[in-house]
């Protein structure tokens, strides 16, 4: 089938798990064509042909948390400035691609490309179990507003799919029709990664505003290899117990898969990926980011970890130290089948699509 697949650039997590996706999709002899913004465009045209860059919502962080007013300012200009190159692009992809199936990773233009020419579209994101499924007040409780702030703009981003493919590595119950939970993609290199359980903490903090988390890793004594907090090194820095290490994406997946606990924030890719290498997480979510403080509090009531909004206190690591070996016992019992099951929803639907039953 010809198909028109976007991918929304805010963050990488996106970006690495539509890669999966795509490799599939043209490994099954599909022909894609790639709608993409930011970062996840520059990523996906090193490894696809016909990948199209397009402007795409993207949001402002300070001091770990989202500044909204920056945000939406910045949106709005580049929006304007983006908006002809954007049109440009569709009604290109009108005269010469004319795709029979839309699937989205939370992107706009290619599912208004779909609606407006009447196409089946499948969304494939982790966000949308944020609108799609039911949630306990422990989970949004205290975060009322962003929760239903989150709400509204999910729901309001790619509403009436044919289906929702919802990528999870927790199972709320779903509260709306044409919707299927699946497990986390992974990478070929996570399910190539050898596991092991090491002493070292895996730290993964980009966020500026953050400069006191180094003073309490420091404090626990233990040995933590840290990716994100200097992002021009080259070469290792270590600081006592801290070992800085300059961007490596193998080097960073063995730490991963060696490690005896994760640091990091509360984004989905890489709790999804520490998930199924069973390795406890502490997340810091991003203060005002409903998305990652959710997946921080299913993390903690999964048993698979814990969650701060501030790693400000010396207690909290060694507390979550100190809990390490529960955590284990609790992922033990998790189990995915690689991303077979998510590969079988995605063939089932596309043969839907073909036959007009979708």
């Amino acid at each position: 089938m010809k198909i028109l697949y976007g991918v929304v650039g805010e963050g990488m997590g996106h970006a690495m798990r539509s890669r999966v996706v795509l490799e599939h999709l043209t490994g099954q002899g599909h022909e894609v064509e790639i709608m993409a913004s930011g970062r996840a465009c520059d990523f996906l045209s090193k490894r696809f042909e016909g990948t199209n860059r397009i402007h795409g919502f993207h949001m402002i962080y300070e001091e770990n948390r989202v500044r909204r007013g920056k945000t939406l300012w910045s949106n709005v200009l580049q929006g304007i400035a983006g908006t002809p190159k954007n049109i440009q692009a569709y009604f290109e992809l009108i005269r010469e691609f004319k795709p029979e199936v839309v699937i989205s990773d939370f992107e706009s233009w290619t599912y208004l490309y779909g609606q407006a020419h009447q196409l089946p579209i499948i969304s494939i994101d982790n966000m949308q179990i944020i609108n799609r499924c039911s949630h306990a007040p422990e989970i949004i409780e205290g975060d009322e507003a962003d929760f239903q702030f989150a709400k509204a703009f999910v729901k309001g981003k790619l509403p009436f799919c044919n289906h929702y493919l919802i990528t999870t590595f927790f199972r709320p119950p779903v509260r709306k029709d044409k919707t299927t939970l699946v497990p986390p993609i992974l990478r070929p290199e996570i399910l190539a990664a050898k596991r092991s359980r090491g002493d070292h903490l895996l730290v993964y903090q980009t966020a500026e505003g953050n400069e006191g988390l180094a003073d309490i890793l420091a404090q626990s004594g233990v040995e933590c290899r840290i990716y994100g907090m200097r992002r021009n090194i080259t070469e290792e820095q270590v600081e006592g117990n801290l070992r800085y290490q300059p961007f490596s994406e193998q080097g960073f997946i063995n730490d991963l898969a060696s490690a005896r606990g994760v640091v990091a924030g509360g984004g989905f890719t890489l709790m999804g990926e520490a998930v199924y290498l069973h390795k406890p997480m502490l997340a810091i979510p991003l203060e005002r980011q409903f998305e990652q403080v959710m997946n921080s509090r299913y993390l903690r009531a999964e048993g698979f970890g814990n969650w701060t909004r501030k790693l400000d206190e010396a207690q909290i690591l060694k507390d979550f130290l100190r809990d390490i070996p529960k955590c284990e016992e609790a992922l033990a019992k998790y189990h995915q089948d690689g991303n077979n099951e998510l590969f079988s929803n995605v063939d089932q639907l596309l043969d839907r699509a073909a036959a007009r039953i979708l």
